[in-house]
């Protein structure tokens, strides 16, 4: 866990490091940010930062000992494949100040699997059973290869398949809190024309997170209008007041979920 972890464990955090320079380059679209925050969301942990990050072994190093420290959680992914550019293991060692070296267990999952797949075990395919030293294995039920956890950092795969199959057996070793509830609606008025009195709503409900999102429909311009927060009782003043904030506007109000 971070060295300074909220008193309340109601709220329990997690930040995202999306790593490689396909993603920045454009070549690739992420496909795991989603995925992850909604997954983590299901079990009370709330993703508060998403950084992508090129395959340089200094700048991840930089990443996550700061996100470390920072929240409850990090997960990665990306560049824990077989390849030269392929460095997020030997960054994660280095950033933890460990050794990093064929790892037994991981070894023999990929002979296993290699063999069983009649495909040459080389020494690049090798390079993906290099865990840090003392960390755990993640599973990898689709290509074996594993990922591995070191301290609150978890390191998946990168291609979407095996990033959700792993995370899939991540989830049930993570300790959550409360999880976030939602109220939103929807009104036929421009977002400029609502955004003082959401800002006073704001102040009012501190512990209540609140979005507005316009929209242009078919000619109409709108608002939609998020409440987000863990606690339910403010969640349902929030909202209640919101709809009378609204009233005078005599726009048309509709809740969506």
């Amino acid at each position: 866990m971070p060295d300074s972890v909220s008193s309340s464990r109601d709220i329990v955090t997690a930040a995202m490091l999306v790593i490689g320079d396909e993603i920045l380059s454009g070549r690739t679209q992420d496909k795991n940010v989603s995925y992850l925050a909604n997954r983590l969301g299901d079990v009370g942990i709330q993703l508060h930062e998403v950084r992508i990050i090129p395959d340089i072994e200094a700048e991840i190093v930089d990443a996550v000992n700061h996100c470390r420290r920072k929240y409850d959680y990090v997960f990665t992914s990306g560049g824990i494949g077989p390849t030269h550019d392929d460095i997020t293991a030997d960054s994660i060692a280095a950033a933890f100040g460990v050794g990093i070296d064929f790892h037994p267990e991981a070894m023999t999952i990929l002979t296993r699997h290699y063999e069983t797949s009649g495909i040459e075990f080389n020494d690049a395919r090798k390079r993906m059973a290099r865990i840090p030293d003392g960390a755990e294995l993640v599973d990898n039920p689709v290509s074996k290869a594993p990922g591995f956890r070191l301290g609150n950092v978890f390191v998946m795969a990168g291609v979407p398949q095996i990033m959700q199959a792993m995370m899939d057996s991540i989830l049930p070793a993570l300790q959550g809190g409360r999880k976030m509830l939602s109220r939103s609606l929807s009104a036929n008025l421009p977002e400029g024309k609502v955004a003082n009195a959401l800002g006073a709503l704001q102040e009012k409900y501190p512990d209540v997170s609140m979005g507005s999102y316009p929209y242009f429909r078919q000619g109409n311009v709108g608002t939609n209008l998020v409440l987000r927060s863990i606690y339910q009782d403010k969640l349902e003043g929030a909202f209640s007041d919101l709809k009378e904030i609204l009233v005078p506007f005599n726009c048309d109000i509709t809740e969506t979920s």
